[in-house]
């Protein structure tokens, strides 16, 4: 259904407590009037409930952007929508498949009341919607009528743990105790649980300590992630475009050694004890689905050992195997140690196997494999980030800006300093000059988190370089040259210049740097906090803020 009242959607994040990303969406409805429990409870009085509990994650859907589309998405839904028959859910099937999204990469969150509910048709409800591909949650653990009969069999992939649970941490021991063992239940059970709600700093830490992987809250960041988040106590920072975050579970991939899920334990056997035997072997069905994996050295325990032979030589292999860890082609290095993370810690040196669309076997990767390759790629950030900002050097912006000419694909080149930034350091002091360059980088890297195609660097000193789409730098520049600066009460004012890059314009991103220094020249001979445009191959140079030559401040609007 089409929604015919006016709804807003805000996306809150949910972060990783192990690396301190973002690791999904979960879309908040903003009615016109109103909340949305107050919606939805008005719904329900009119008996549109499943109505308007779809209609509304179907816009959830439509409204998201670019950014939060690269994430899985997490939709809610009421107990009772979900035991409503499957043809209810062709306007969210639909909704997805027009904006490229998968069901996969779905997380349906129900939440209460779940007693109104018969549990075999709410049981039912929620195998027709797995079996389309979506994922669930159970939200509002500790609040509400969540049974435990229902929690112990429902096929989720997340528990939801209520803030009216968590508030008790660190000091209450009850609070302590019930999340270590909702813990303990989501480890044997394989599902993850979410902290949401977290109010502070002490609660984060607490969580974390315990084994809490993923929290939500406005502590982290409010919905429509408007600032940039707080990283986890002692976790590692963001990384930057093309190192860790950029890597690919597909980076890794080795062959899979396979066998039909009906081999017997002396084909597996006669496999591993080969010279080169794999690591593990991958038991697959007829369509190459993987059923089951096993590991070489607990295999050739337990068939060596005394008696194994005899108990287990002609039986089924899948006897002494487990169940296999699957991680999709495309899904990100910092996606494979999350699952690795949340594993049984027994089988964190397991070969993964990784699946297709289908779900079908195109390999394995090896844990250690991916772990020293993100690490490698860690310390070759941390070595280039600057000890003010935190921001990667001009390598970043130089290997955006190369990709963007390869591509060809328009875009800007910047360049932004503090005028007279000598003469701060005389006046306000060594100090004062370190303070106003945190407080620029801080300012941009917020930038580089709500516009997905931006790239920042830190050169050095007061030098900053910025890679973006054209129809970014509006919203840069804004944000940069309406700030009031200063250094300690001095005030201060910055320079941008900019270079507007059209398909083919420049070869190189030196080409790119070498033209931008006349504009920044430029740029500083116009008194004010200034913005200066040029183009490749013109001469031609816009003079778009600062004080004019007339005493007259330029400020219009760049129609690229």
């Amino acid at each position: 259904m089409t929604l015919q009242i006016a709804v807003r959607f805000a996306y809150q994040p949910l972060y990783s407590l192990h690396t301190g990303g973002v690791v999904a969406f979960e879309a908040l409805a903003r009615p016109g009037r109103g909340t949305a429990h107050e919606l939805l409870a008005d719904a329900r009085r009119s008996g549109k409930l499943t109505e308007v509990d779809i209609g509304l994650a179907a816009e959830a859907v439509r409204q998201q952007n670019v950014t939060q589309a690269a994430l899985p998405l997490h939709l809610n839904l009421s107990a009772r929508t979900v035991a409503a028959p499957p043809a209810r859910f062709e306007s969210l099937t639909e909704a997805l498949g027009l904006s490229g999204r998968r069901t996969r990469d779905v997380v349906l969150e129900i939440g209460p009341p779940f007693t109104q509910i018969p549990a075999d048709l709410l049981l039912t409800g929620m195998r027709r919607l797995t079996e389309l591909g979506f994922r669930l949650a159970l939200d509002g653990l500790g609040r509400g009528d969540l049974p435990l009969t229902l929690l112990a069999s429902a096929p989720i992939d997340l528990v939801k743990l209520d803030r009216t649970v968590l508030r008790g941490l660190p000091h209450d021991p009850a609070a302590v105790a019930v999340v270590e063992a909702v813990l303990h239940f989501a480890s044997r059970t394989d599902n993850r649980l979410v902290a949401t709600g977290l109010e502070t700093t002490e609660q984060l830490e607490s969580a974390r300590r315990l084994g809490v992987r993923i929290a939500q809250g406005n502590l982290l960041a409010p919905p429509d992630g408007d600032h940039a988040p707080l990283p986890a106590p002692d976790a590692p920072g963001p990384f930057v475009a093309g190192t860790a975050r950029a890597r690919r579970v597909g980076d890794f991939l080795r062959p899979a050694t396979t066998l039909p899920e009906a081999a017997t334990c002396d084909d597996v056997r006669e496999v591993l004890a080969a010279s080169d035997g794999p690591s593990g072997i991958v038991g697959i069905d007829d369509r190459h689905r993987p059923q089951w994996s096993i590991d070489r050295t607990r295999f050739l325990v337990a068939v060596t050992g005394l008696y194994g032979h005899a108990l287990h030589a002609k039986r089924p292999a899948s006897r002494l195997a487990d169940r296999p860890h699957t991680i999709h082609a495309d899904a990100s290095a910092l996606e494979f140690l999350e699952l690795v993370t949340d594993a049984d810690w027994s089988r964190t040196g397991d070969d993964v196997v990784v699946v297709d669309d289908r779900g079908r076997c195109v390999g394995v990767v090896l844990v250690n494999e991916v772990v020293r390759g993100v690490a490698e790629a860690k310390v070759e950030e941390a070595v280039s980030l600057s000890p003010l900002t935190r921001l990667p050097g001009s390598d970043a912006v130089a290997r955006d800006v190369d990709r963007r000419i390869n591509a060809r694909e328009p875009f800007v080149a910047a360049w932004l300093d503090v005028d007279s930034f000598k003469a701060v350091n005389d006046t306000a002091g060594f100090a004062a000059g370190d303070d106003l360059i945190r407080t620029l980088g801080r300012t941009l890297t917020d930038l580089e988190a709500r516009l997905r195609r931006m790239r920042v660097s830190h050169v050095g000193g007061d030098d900053f370089l910025i890679a973006c789409d054209v129809d970014e730098i509006g919203t840069v520049a804004t944000a940069l040259l309406d700030t009031p600066w200063s250094a300690d009460g001095l005030p201060v004012t910055v320079s941008l210049a900019t270079l507007v890059c059209g398909n083919g314009a420049i070869r190189s991103y030196k080409d790119a740097s070498r033209l931008l220094a006349p504009l920044k020249k430029r740029a500083k001979e116009v008194p004010g906090s200034s913005w200066v445009l040029g183009r490749p191959g013109s001469e031609r140079v816009e003079v778009l803020r600062g004080i004019t030559t007339r005493g007259l401040p330029a400020q219009r609007a760049a129609g690229f």
